[in-house]
């Protein structure tokens, strides 16, 4: 079995004459987190994109687990275990937390919400439901909607609904986006806890966050990948410096 369990040949993206992402060839090792990094309109979210299927790529390819994953849709991706947090996770507003945890677990069962089956079937799920509730730090709010979660709470919850699909590989897209002090600290708790048993692929613009949690870092920069390594190489790169962090940064 090859230690890289997601890896791209060439990926590149056209758009009428745009190459937002231009020949990026990325391996990511099973068991770690990896993340991208870049100055805005570096194409990192387009790379994610093309990762999990909401794009196709103009030319290249992506292979999970050995297997060319470049023509499926998807819907199949996910199916096979490269799950993106925040795109693919239900949280509806007006649930509680248990509920939409509940809801998730449903999706394992091939695609009914079965929402017309007994109370008695839909609570064979609340075991596993209230295990990921806790997981994600949230037992205290299992009763409350969704809706009137604060901001970082929110963000843990769609990472339980996303777990509730029991990805092999997760892509997490700016998961501490918009967090203060406290809630980036209980996500990046989370997502190294979640990382323990699975490989974690995120884009993520704390650079405090990045060097706390990844193993490696790849900068992209105008589509293209400037450098790789882990957090002390890419931060003590000249060009890096130079592309994203400003030359005053170490």
């Amino acid at each position: 079995m090859s230690e890289f369990i997601l890896e791209t040949e060439d990926l590149t993206k056209e758009f009428a004459g745009f190459v937002a992402v231009n020949g990026v060839n990325l391996r990511v090792e099973r068991g770690t987190i990896h993340a991208l990094i870049g100055p805005n309109g570096a194409g990192k979210t387009t790379c994610f994109n093309l990762l999990t299927k909401f794009l196709s790529p103009t030319r290249g390819r992506i292979v999970f687990k050995g297997r060319d994953i470049t023509a499926l849709a998807p819907a199949d991706v996910a199916r096979l275990g490269v799950v993106r947090s925040f795109q693919i996770s239900a949280v509806f507003p007006h649930l509680t937390v248990l509920e939409n945890v509940r809801i998730a677990l449903q999706r394992q069962r091939g695609g009914s919400f079965d929402f017309w089956r007994s109370k008695a079937v839909l609570d064979t799920f609340n075991d596993r439901a209230r295990k990921l509730v806790d997981d994600v730090g949230l037992s205290a709010f299992a009763q409350s909607t969704a809706v009137e979660l604060p901001y970082g709470r929110k963000r843990a919850l769609e990472i339980a609904t996303t777990l509730a699909l029991d990805p092999e590989m997760l892509l997490l897209d700016e998961p501490t986006a918009g967090m203060g002090h406290e809630d980036i600290d209980r996500i990046s708790a989370l997502i190294k806890s979640v990382a323990a048993d699975r490989t974690v692929l995120m884009v993520e613009h704390n650079l405090s966050v990045v060097e706390n949690l990844c193993h490696r870092i790849t900068v992209l920069t105008r589509g293209r990948v400037l450098a790789e390594g882990d957090y002390d190489t890419v931060s003590n790169n000249p060009e890096v410096k130079e592309a994203y962090m400003g030359t005053g940064h170490a």
